[in-house]
């Protein structure tokens, strides 16, 4: 278990050393089109493969951003967003694409399994991703809400608040909370 701890403390800092971009809004924008895999092993082309519905996609250039998506998940939960929700874990460089099935691994251990389908993990494409949005400040997530046609209608990347949580809601479809439902 040590070793993995280190990996990924290794890993993440080498993925770090990466070029900082500028923040930049790509409201109005489509999604680029990018290839990541689901910690249940799916394989997900983005936005192709949420055509047709309106998603949430949290992401994330740091490992420290998890605090800031979790709140954003629990958020979402407890406002009943029926809407497909998926975290998006994106990690620029060489030595993270060569080590990503340990950092999937990594994250299968600390992730419960009944949400792995919900984690699409970036490598390869994680450059266009990070361009689409910038990533100064990667401790925020990044909160991008896309139409039906992968365009962007909305983009927050400035941590968690109510204010853009109840923007959020304009634009998905509300349910009953799920928190505390069984699948």
């Amino acid at each position: 278990m040590s070793r993995i701890y280190w990996l990924l403390v290794l890993v993440f800092f080498v993925g770090a050393c990466g070029s900082t971009r500028p923040n930049r809004s790509p409201l109005g924008e489509v999604f680029p089109s990018v290839q990541g895999t689901g910690l249940d092993g799916q394989e997900w082309s983005l936005p192709e493969d949420l055509s047709g519905e309106t998603a949430i996609l949290l992401i994330g250039y740091k490992q420290n951003a998890q605090f800031d998506i979790d709140r954003w998940l629990i958020a979402f939960a407890m406002a009943g967003v029926q809407s497909k929700v998926l975290e998006v874990p994106t990690i620029e460089g060489l030595a993270p694409g060569i080590f990503s099935g340990q950092i999937d691994g990594g994250m299968r251990s600390g992730i419960p399994e009944v949400v792995w389908e919900a984690v699409v993990t970036i490598y390869g494409d994680a450059p266009e991703v990070v361009e689409f949005t910038g990533n100064e400040n990667g401790l925020n997530a990044r909160v991008l809400v896309l139409d039906p046609e992968g365009r962007v209608v909305f983009f927050h990347d400035g941590g968690f608040s109510v204010p853009d949580l109840d923007a959020i809601l304009e634009f998905v479809e509300v349910g009953e909370p799920m928190l505390g439902k069984s699948r």
